[in-house]
């Protein structure tokens, strides 16, 4: 399923999907540190909320064709639909030569983002959502939206106007993921290709902005892990990557998030230590905000469904993860509501 998405899907998702691209407007908006963050916002005819949402470890809103899927569904919806590229990503590497931090900062830029779009007009509630480490990112988000809202570190927003975090495939145990993943037959070559994919960044941003990037540590960052030993943790100030991966990982946050959250987790997920499986369960069995649906099969942010399945779960199109995102956003938050949604809709995950 990884492969397939990768491979086959992303060349041919257009003919998938009947709804058009929504005509977005560019927005620089401020995230947290002062730091410019490029966006892109649309928003429909009486929208019913928003859906504020970045991508994974690498890309820019111009190539990342799944997150172009949601912004067609939601808008199509209902829904205004605020996209970004995250720190070091995108047109936002243009703006600013900060790097990225996994959450830590990248939370309060959700948040962020969230008041200034609702200054546009895009209205509450906000579904911060992501897939891979952005889903990781939005995590992130809903616990930087329960700190700074209430002590009115965010103008112009309310509790309420948070809605939730829907997110699959998150990213939740970075020092335990990463070193199966080098290990894994077919995750060894995804995270050499990630690790170049992150070079190429690294080169991106020194040419655009010379004196932030040293050449020599940009020569060294051969993987993912040297990457963030080279460049990122000097500047957040950790003593060791792993330090730093247990600091931005989520999945100590879980049992603290108070607001609805939708976690779509693949058992078969190539990307991620299965061992946190049982931990993700025991994080997520005590809070009833969370929504956890773990699935037997769907592989790394893949979620192709076939006709058959199509037709099972009333669906217009194979892209099941964001079908249920999108379901999930539209349940009216009413005591039980949850539950009753997944007993009907996944009871047999």
């Amino acid at each position: 399923m990884t492969l397939y998405t990768a491979l086959r899907a992303s060349r041919d998702w257009e003919s998938t999907i009947n709804h058009p691209e929504p005509d977005y407007q560019e927005k620089i908006f401020t995230g947290a540190q002062g730091v410019p963050i490029y966006g892109r916002v649309a928003i429909p005819e009486n929208p019913r909320g928003t859906i504020v949402g970045t991508y994974g470890i690498t890309g820019s809103l111009d190539n990342q064709w799944f997150l172009k899927i949601l912004g067609r569904k939601a808008f199509a919806s209902g829904y205004a639909v605020v996209l970004f590229d995250w720190r070091a990503h995108g047109k936002t590497a243009e703006l600013s030569p900060t790097l990225t931090s996994d959450g830590l900062f990248e939370g309060e830029d959700f948040v962020r983002i969230a008041s200034q779009a609702k200054e546009m007009g895009s209205p509450a509630p906000f579904w911060f959502t992501g897939y891979s480490l952005s889903g990781q990112l939005a995590l992130w988000g809903i616990k930087a939206a329960q700190d700074l809202i209430p002590t009115q570190q965010v103008p112009g927003l309310q509790e309420a106007d948070i809605g939730g975090a829907a997110v699959i495939c998150p990213n939740l145990d970075s020092v335990r993921s990463l070193s199966y993943l080098v290990k894994h037959p077919l995750g060894k070559y995804l995270e050499k290709a990630i690790a170049k994919e992150l070079k190429r960044l690294a080169l991106q941003i020194h040419n655009l902005h010379p004196e932030s990037i040293d050449l020599a540590a940009v020569a060294r960052a051969n993987s993912i892990w040297n990457f963030d030993r080279e460049l990122v943790i000097p500047r957040l100030g950790f003593p060791t990557v792993e330090a730093y991966y247990q600091a931005s990982s989520p999945l100590p946050l879980l049992p603290q998030l108070k607001k609805p959250t939708l976690i779509l987790y693949a058992a078969d997920d190539p990307l991620f230590d299965p061992a946190v499986i049982p931990d993700l369960q025991n994080a997520c069995a005590k809070n009833h905000h969370i929504d956890l649906v773990i699935t037997r099969y769907g592989g790394h942010v893949g979620y192709i469904s076939s006709k058959f399945c199509q037709q099972q779960a009333n669906d217009p199109d194979p892209w099941w993860a964001w079908n249920r995102v999108l379901q999930w956003c539209d349940l009216p938050w009413a005591s039980g509501m949850k539950n009753r949604w997944l007993s009907s809709t996944h009871g047999d995950k």
